[in-house]
């Protein structure tokens, strides 16, 4: 039993959602692998994603957070799952909120001086595990728009402040009409990928 930290961000207004149903999955698996979870449902907490005038103007100068809690938990994470739909292929407000309050200065990385780039702080983060369901199918993502949320969450946010941490990108395509086999098949990868991450990590 590892016993590593993870922390599980849902993001999805209905509690009866494809995405929440993944997210029990993922939840269940990582304890299954001897984890400790805490769970962040965005929506249960009525997470406000706005970057308030206080945040924003301390931002180079001690960044003072308001979301006391969130912060807390990325700081204690070791593993980060994140289950949510891709929307207009972006995050969802909430999540974007999420990372734009609580991947903050001074807990994910420094600010460089002279505005260089970033100086990662979240050392102790070691993987990323995106779970994502969208409505396009994979063709449509990877041909066309070229996978641009997992370009965004890869070099965009983990690499520059987590540069230790392995991010792996599960999508599930198509997923309004997921036939029941399929969707077995996609919550059956995704615990392996659990599994694996435990044993990699150790």
């Amino acid at each position: 039993m590892s016993g590593r930290r993870c922390l599980l961000v849902l993001a999805h207004p209905q509690d009866a959602s494809l995405c929440a149903h993944l997210a029990a999955e993922a939840e269940a698996a990582a304890l299954s692998a001897g984890w400790q979870v805490r769970r962040c449902d965005l929506y249960e907490r009525d997470f406000d994603p706005r970057l308030r005038r206080g945040e924003r103007e301390s931002y180079y100068s001690g960044f003072r957070g308001e979301a006391s809690r969130e912060l807390e938990e990325l700081a204690w994470a070791e593993v980060v799952i994140l289950v949510f739909p891709t929307w207009w292929f972006g995050f969802p407000a909430i999540l974007k909120g999420w990372f734009d309050r609580v991947w903050a200065p001074g807990l994910a990385y420094d600010h460089a001086p002279g505005f260089g780039p970033m100086i990662p702080r979240l050392i102790g983060l070691k993987a990323v595990l995106a779970i994502t369901t969208m409505g396009a199918p994979g063709w449509f993502d990877w041909l066309v728009m070229r996978r641009p949320l997992r370009r965004v969450l890869r070099l965009g946010i983990v690499a520059p402040c987590a540069p230790k941490a392995r991010l792996v990108w599960r999508a599930l395509y198509r997923a309004e009409s997921v036939a029941p086999a399929r969707l077995t098949r996609f919550k059956a990868d995704m615990r392996r990928q659990i599994a694996a991450l435990a044993a990699r990590l150790g």
